[in-house]
């Protein structure tokens, strides 16, 4: 079997090389053929660097854009150049911090060659970060599972069959939400528990704007539902606090519509056409090994 791990990255160049030496320790006993795929977000820093551990790793190449189009594009275009650009049976997109810890490389793996085509995702059971980081994602998946009935507890670290990735190419929410899409277009996903690393180097980037954003990215993928949801919140809300109205009891109906256009502004962003054309973003492939 042909696996090739996905790595997006953004100006982590120390990052990658000590994730490509891990990846390649981590990988040492297994039987299956063993690639690297690295997409290089426009970094505004060097990315090329010296790797010397990569004997168990068939092939590494980093493929360089030409601009910056942010994390789920980023995977999007990857996955679309894999598929359009290599042999492969399984992809295997992970963080190039840290944070998707490469010794789960082989669970997914082993699951994999006795999946019978299925993908696997990496359900988090164990988080690094802080409390009040905790709590607000906690809050996101309430907020996705009341507003779409969907419960999304994985992230890009996956382990996707040729065919899922066949689906998401022709699913435009895949431009915008990789989890979303996933979950959208698989209904019948296996999962393997994953615990979140810490960062190799540096602080975390997500922000609470930032999980804002990603949560309300994935929610955009179930918009019509949201609607449908969003709309019967409001007539009984209106008649449960109709004798009590107030300027305070009237927030969450603000907050309500102001979710309502920020899911609306997401959703504008799942550009089929941007998606099929992304190839040309390619500036340059620097053949590693």
């Amino acid at each position: 079997m042909k696996y090739i791990v996905l790595i997006p990255i953004y100006n982590e160049r120390e990052s990658l090389r000590e994730l490509i030496d891990k990846i390649n320790y981590e990988v040492k006993d297994l039987n299956s053929e063993l690639s690297i795929v690295v997409i290089n977000d426009a970094s505004s820093q060097q990315i090329v660097d010296t790797y010397t551990n990569t004997e168990n790793i068939n092939s590494i190449e980093i493929v360089n854009m030409k601009q910056n189009k942010g994390h789920a594009r980023c995977i999007a275009s990857g996955l679309k150049y894999i598929f359009e650009k290599k042999e492969f049976d399984y992809v295997i997109p992970m963080d190039g911090d840290g944070e998707d810890r490469p010794e789960e490389i082989k669970n997914f793996i082993q699951i994999a060659e006795k999946s019978e085509g299925k993908s696997i995702v990496g359900e988090r059971v164990k988080r690094s970060e802080g409390l009040f980081f905790k709590l607000c994602y906690q809050f996101h998946k309430f907020l996705t599972l009341a507003f779409t009935g969907q419960s999304i507890k994985f992230g890009n670290f996956t382990c996707l069959s040729k065919s899922t990735i066949e689906k998401m190419l022709k699913e435009k929410a895949t431009w915008n939400s990789f989890s979303g899409s996933l979950k959208k277009i698989e209904k019948n996903l296996l999962s393997i528990p994953s615990i979140r690393g810490t960062r190799y180097f540096g602080p975390s980037k997500m922000s609470f704007f930032n999980l804002l954003k990603h949560s309300f990215s994935i929610i955009s993928v179930y918009r019509k539902t949201v609607l449908i949801r969003s709309a019967l919140f409001i007539v009984f809300y209106i008649l449960l606090i109709k004798s009590n109205a107030s300027i305070i009891t009237s927030l969450p109906l603000v907050f309500l519509m102001i979710m309502i256009y920020s899911i609306s502004s997401l959703a504008l962003r799942e550009n089929m056409s941007e998606f099929e054309n992304s190839l040309e973003n390619i500036n340059d492939i620097d053949i590693i090994k």
